[in-house]
């Protein structure tokens, strides 16, 4: 039987910008270490764009003591989305959604996983049995320490709304926690939420939005606007390749069919979706009616 020796726990990760062959890195370590002094790892690797790159590692360099250099009493910034940070709270998605933390603080985040109760967690729907760690999930911004993100994903979830909330820690062990509500959407029924349009009230332009289920699809948009009367006075329509969960770029004019500006006034208007999946199959959605007012 032959032995060898593991290390699990990671004090950072992140990324740098290489300029003339050179980078540096700046970071804080966190409180939460082995105190005891011994060798630590540094991992590289670099990449541009080209089928070349390049990997290697420091073994020579000494972890450990302690030393009050930081004083700081604010909790992290902690944001939940699912898939894209621009997902809102109370969104949907289909069941295999992925969890999206972005996090912020004036020093850094602690994802060491050396002291319990110090990790990075997610929560989904209060089962904190199964609570998620995702510390190795967790990397730093590029050439910025003070923010990052993790992104975990998730399996085989249930139809209907969940809760996620995450938590985490900075160097200096103070938490902060973040939280939201998602809808996963039934298979293979379209599902629309969040209809709106921006800005709302407009003078000359604005842009439909809205959240859907249909994520890497080729989606047939139709918005109809009527006048309050129920006289259709407007149809758009756009074709939209689903990359994410949001469609943001249906824009108008305020214009009519004609081509004539619309008077100011309130108008209703409904998003009809028809997504088409790469085996061919189809599923449809329409919202409700929603208004906008025009001024002139």
């Amino acid at each position: 039987m032959r032995s060898f020796q593991v290390q699990r726990n990671i004090l950072f990760r992140g990324s740098a910008t290489v300029t003339n062959g050179r980078f540096k890195v700046n970071f804080i370590v966190p409180k939460d270490i082995n105190y005891a002094y011994g060798n630590a790892k540094i991992s590289y690797y670099a990449e541009d764009g080209t089928p070349f790159d390049a990997a290697g590692a420091d073994t020579e360099i000494i972890v450990g003591g302690t030393a009050n250099l930081v004083n700081d009493d604010t909790p992290p910034l902690i944001q939940v989305f699912l898939n894209t940070d621009a997902f809102a709270f109370g969104g949907i998605t289909d069941k295999n959604p992925k969890v999206l933390v972005k996090c912020s603080d004036d020093y850094g985040m602690n994802v060491t996983g050396t002291s319990l109760g110090h990790d990075l967690t997610a929560v989904l729907d209060g089962n904190v049995l199964e609570t998620i760690v995702l510390n190795d999930f967790y990397e730093s911004e590029q050439d910025n320490a003070q923010k990052g993100q993790a992104l975990y994903p998730l399996r085989n979830l249930a139809t209907g709304r969940h809760t996620l909330r995450v938590k985490g820690w900075d160097i200096a062990n103070n938490s902060g926690e973040g939280v939201t509500e998602f809808v996963v959407a039934e298979d293979g029924k379209a599902a629309l939420a969040h209809v709106l349009n921006y800005p709302n009230p407009f003078t000359t332009n604005t842009n439909f939005q809205f959240e859907h289920n249909l994520a890497s699809q080729l989606l047939d948009i139709q918005v109809s606007i009527f006048s309050v009367s129920g006289k259709l006075v407007k149809t758009i329509l756009h074709t939209s390749a689903a990359d994410g969960f949001r469609v943001t770029d249906v824009a108008w004019d305020g214009k009519d069919e004609y081509g004539d500006t619309l008077a100011r006034g309130v108008y209703l208007y409904r998003i009809k979706v028809r997504g088409t999946d790469v085996t061919g199959n189809t599923a449809t959605a329409e919202s409700d009616f929603e208004k906008l007012v025009i001024l002139k």
